[in-house]
């Protein structure tokens, strides 16, 4: 098994390039960068998004007069050029090239220094050689290194995530069991029918409803509109944290769960009557073992496979997809808004670093289902395997 789990181990390098030299391609196509981004804010045209709509082929030339360079960046106009070469420097587009015995500050305004584009493959490299040293840099707009930033965002995705793969695993499993247990009768058409219904409704319809109804909305206030906590969330007891905290995650892990409860549930209940089937069910009732140490005693463990080979999937989709809808809905800072605000506003430490972290879990996820694999049915061994 250690060899197994080596081999992936090396697999995981190969496959996170791959995923961050796509994206890092895709992004450099993307019109509006970083520099661009802060230029337009510096003359008030609100994103380079509307500076770039509002600006004609004219206004571009009118620009390039102006600023004394050309033209590079639209939304430019009136900021000199060597403000903008430094900007390119400070976010690592361009170097700043000194003559040799020169040492004041490195900048474009010194006669002794140039600025030197830095090209594209040359950056990827730089930034991939520092994710190895697990160094993401800081972000370009927020002054707070990318990890600080993550960990900061991170208790609520951890809150979302955890809590509605760990809802959707206890309640879907023995009602999965209970439904192949009772296969065709009144109780598995009706819960069927639920969760079907359940997987139909848009996750953030679901949850403007759940704000509607108890939130304040038109009826009932039950729970808080938004947040993660209270605002006297330091001045509470233990247990009153604790409480106050499940108070604010009830609304938003409901409305993350809801969609998942029909997979899981269908795919543990035909698990299990594919199980139920078999041989050596009739034979250990043959024997004359209660109904709870058949299906628990033996059935579980070969039903559980396919339930266990789906949570990779179920927790990353959980954890990193949903979570963008539901902590804008529900007003919770967490890491599905720190990458989406990342992509809009060109924060490539951000955006870059955030990926290379979740594509690493999603990974090591992986390489936990199969250790799980092992742990269910001892009798599963993947080095001997092909």
């Amino acid at each position: 098994m250690g060899a197994y789990i080596f081999r992936r181990l090396l697999l995981m390098i190969p496959t996170l390039f791959g995923i961050m030299i796509i994206n890092f391609t895709l992004t450099q196509f993307v019109p509006g960068g970083p520099v661009e981004q802060v230029l337009a804010r510096l003359e008030g045209n609100g994103d380079a998004f509307q500076s770039i709509s509002g600006s004609g082929d004219a206004g571009a030339e009118q620009m390039g007069d102006e600023s004394g360079g050309g033209g590079g960046y639209i939304g430019s106009r009136g900021l000199p050029p060597d403000f903008i070469d430094d900007l390119e420097a400070q976010f690592g587009f361009a170097r700043i090239v000194c003559a040799e015995g020169y040492t004041g500050p490195a900048t474009t305004r010194a006669p002794e220094c140039v600025k030197e584009a830095i090209p594209l493959m040359e950056r990827f490299w730089i930034m991939m050689g520092n994710y190895l040293r697990f160094d993401f840099g800081e972000s370009y707009f927020r002054s707070i290194g990318v990890v600080d930033l993550v960990l900061e965002k991170m208790p609520v995705s951890i809150s979302l995530g955890l809590w509605s793969t760990l809802i959707a695993y206890l309640v879907s499993i023995p009602l999965g069991i209970r439904k192949a247990v009772r296969d065709g009768s009144s109780f598995d058409t009706w819960t069927s029918g639920a969760i079907i219904v359940a997987y139909a409704i848009p996750g953030f319809l679901f949850a403007i409803l759940l704000l509607v109804v108890f939130a304040g909305g038109s009826y009932y206030q039950w729970f808080p509109l938004r947040g993660l906590t209270s605002d006297n969330w330091e001045s509470l007891s233990l247990w009153g944290k604790a409480v106050d905290y499940a108070w604010h995650m009830a609304l938003p892990v409901l409305a993350s769960t809801i969609s998942s409860f029909a997979t899981l549930t269908l795919l543990t209940k035909n698990s299990f009557l594919d199980e139920i089937r078999k041989q050596y069910v009739m034979t250990a009732r043959a024997k004359g073992l209660t109904e709870g140490r058949v299906l628990y005693g033996h059935v579980f463990r070969n039903a559980m496979l396919i339930v266990i080979a789906g949570f990779p999937a179920i927790f990353i989709s959980v954890f990193f997809g949903a979570s963008l809808i539901i902590e804008t809905i529900f007003s919770l800072d967490g890491l599905g808004r720190l990458g989406f605000e990342a992509a809009v506003a060109r924060d490539y430490p951000v955006l870059f670093g955030t990926l290379f972290i979740f594509g690493l879990m999603g990974l090591v996820v992986g390489i936990l289902s199969d250790l799980m694999y092992v742990w269910v049915d001892p009798r599963i061994d993947f080095e001997r395997r092909g």
